[in-house]
């Protein structure tokens, strides 16, 4: 029968809290096996009979899915890619910019991403040099492909609040993105410009003199994204604020969900220590 965090903490494990399998409590560990996978033999005080007999139990339920968490990375990507499935590689050029190359009768495609390229193929989306994006990144691409948009930027720019059905969102863009930035960068304007210039970011502050840094990055040909910096002042007891903008074109390249994975990364990218020190 199925093994609940319950029925492995109650009926098998020693219920000790001992440490001695690197969690705190049985319980902990209990929850770990069941919801991620972790080891039962990493308890010491089963025996070899109980663990065996633990492991094809759990064994079964893994398979099914039961009681596992949800990795919501590889769920968007299962989704994204089943979006795109009906993409044809030949049309993306002119919806999404790009060019194609054409080996062995097959298409891919090679796409601006920041200061790089990308290679989308029917099968997969790396970088040129054939590593792999993050789950996260290969997301957005995906439903970039599959939105079905082919609008250039208008230069028209607007703040993410300014779309529809983004109230929920709201939140997450400060939490998971203007905060960062701002604990960062706050301080360190000059390091937020050379930051961004080693990612393709052109420094608009002279044309757009409402922020103390204007920031225009290009993550793909038809996305681009302002940052809008304004550094911290002590003596008029303003603090620092960060605000993204997009164009106004950016719904019929994105969904809502996928301009918050394009913001992420794009955070990630400029407050990556190494990303910084290498150049």
């Amino acid at each position: 029968m199925p093994l609940s965090v319950v029925d492995l903490y109650r009926d098998i494990l020693p219920k000790t809290n001992c440490k001695d399998c690197g969690f705190s409590t049985c319980l902990a560990f209990a929850s770990m096996v069941v919801s991620e996978k972790h080891p039962i033999e990493n308890c010491p005080h089963l025996s070899a009979d109980i663990v065996e007999k633990c492991k094809t139990e759990l064994e079964k339920q893994y398979s099914s899915g039961k009681w596992l968490k949800k990795d919501m990375a590889e769920d968007a990507l299962k989704w994204a890619r089943e979006r795109s499935a009906s993409m044809k590689i030949e049309d993306l050029p002119d919806r999404i910019g790009g060019k194609l190359i054409k080996k062995r009768e097959k298409y891919s495609l090679e796409l601006p991403y920041f200061t790089d390229f990308i290679i989308i193929s029917r099968d997969s989306i790396t970088n040129k040099d054939g590593s792999e994006l993050t789950r996260w990144e290969q997301v957005f691409i995906y439903n970039h492909m599959a939105q079905g948009g082919s609008k250039l930027p208008t230069g028209k720019w607007k703040g993410f609040i300014e779309f529809p059905n983004t109230v929920s969102k709201i939140k997450s863009m400060k939490e998971h993105v203007e905060k960062p930035l701002i604990e960062r960068f706050k301080g360190k304007s000059g390091e937020l410009l050379i930051a961004a210039r080693q990612l393709g970011g052109l420094d608009l502050t002279d044309e757009i003199r409402s922020a103390d840094l204007a920031l225009l990055f290009s993550p793909l040909p038809r996305i681009p994204v302002i940052l809008m910096f304004w550094d911290e002042n002590l003596d008029d007891d303003f603090e620092a604020e960060v605000k993204l903008l997009f164009d106004e074109s950016i719904l019929n390249h994105l969904d809502i969900e996928s301009i918050m994975f394009l913001s992420e990364r794009l955070k990630q990218l400029l407050c990556e220590p190494l990303g910084f020190e290498q150049k």
